[in-house]
């Protein structure tokens, strides 16, 4: 089988390879892979920002989608013919992380999905949701449930809580239809207007454009009515945190999910220790969120955004397109090339 390996850093270093496909044992499912796509950890990782010290030669991504081929002699959730997603973190079904269940993680430190074929435990996959694409379920381990694990799993929302969700890249869009499927306010941030039009078509309240708009955290806390929103998913990292706690009302929960503006700044606690602000680290999620999850698409049609596809012998050009931060949505890479 063909697969995309890393021997070096650098999307320079992405090169097509030939590997052995490995059979399935006992409790094991083997996949064709039909879709991918891309994370901002992706990117970090293939540059070797993530996490300098990751062996080589990996297979990266975390993200995708497949149908499974050949089943092991013992194996009980699926069939030949299921289409299925592999879960993040192989080994976390459910319940609070730990060390062991997030050991394995796709994309780094074992191998991803950029792959056509990919071999794993039968109690690492779900069953990818009926009426998405193949294109679209590939948006949804990483992404999909990483959005869920915030505003569902952690935050509990409710009809009539506000959310602040920051930019429109996958996780945010997914928080998007999250939220306005239960029923919550939305108050989406981008530097670009024509993103903004685009989400307020979507259903979105109120949109900021935080390079006009250098206070856009307390422009949000007067958009969710002067005491501040009741959740803020942040995506930007060291330098939006404070804009994020400017935002949130006393009591609020800020789920921290993305770096894109790095992972080290000063910060003054006070607000969060004297406002009872919850700070929510988000590592993904573990396979239940990711099942109850694909229930909530289902009943609610939640179709997410893609913005650019890509055969995917082309993962350079894809990460390109991610580094750029041009993407509305997500970037999917496809294997069936002749579509």
């Amino acid at each position: 089988m063909r697969a995309i390996e890393l021997n070096a850093f650098g999307t320079k270093n992405l090169t097509l390879v030939e590997r052995e496909k490995i059979p399935p044992q006992n409790h094991e499912i083997q996949i064709q892979m039909k879709a991918a796509s891309l994370n901002y950890r992706d990117l970090l990782m293939v540059r070797g920002e993530y996490n300098p010290r990751q062996a080589l030669p990996l297979i990266p991504l975390s993200d995708g989608v497949g149908i499974v081929q050949k089943v092991g002699a013992r194996v009980t959730r699926f069939k030949v013919g299921d289409r299925v997603c592999p879960i993040f973190a192989q080994g976390w079904h459910s319940g609070t992380p730990s060390k062991i269940k997030t050991k394995r993680t796709l994309g780094g430190p074992v191998d991803g999905t950029l792959q056509e074929f990919m071999t794993l435990c039968e109690e690492d996959a779900v069953l990818a949701p009926e009426g998405l694409t193949d294109g679209q379920a590939a948006c949804l381990p990483c992404a999909g449930v990483t959005a869920w694990s915030a505003l569902v799993t952690h935050g509990q929302i409710k009809a009539g809580d506000s959310v602040l969700v920051q930019g429109t890249g996958g996780v945010s869009m997914f928080a998007m239809h999250y939220a306005l499927a239960a029923g919550a306010r939305v108050i989406m941030t981008s530097s670009s207007d024509e993103k903004l039009e685009r989400v307020r078509q979507a259903g979105v309240e109120h949109t900021i454009n935080y390079r006009t708009d250098a206070n856009w955290g307390k422009t949000a806390k007067k958009m969710a009515g002067g005491d501040g929103v009741d959740h803020v998913v942040e995506v930007g990292g060291a330098s939006t945190l404070k804009s994020s706690l400017q935002a949130v009302r006393p009591g609020g929960s800020v789920y921290l999910i993305g770096v894109l503006s790095g992972t080290a700044q000063e910060l003054n606690l006070l607000p969060i220790l004297m406002q009872n602000v919850r700070v929510q680290g988000i590592l993904v999620g573990h396979r239940e969120s990711f099942e109850d999850m694909n229930r909530a698409i289902t009943q609610h049609h939640i179709r997410p955004e893609i913005s650019h596809v890509f055969p995917w012998t082309q993962a350079e050009d894809a990460f390109e397109v991610m580094a750029s931060g041009s993407h509305f949505g997500k970037i999917v890479l496809k294997f069936d090339e002749s579509k």
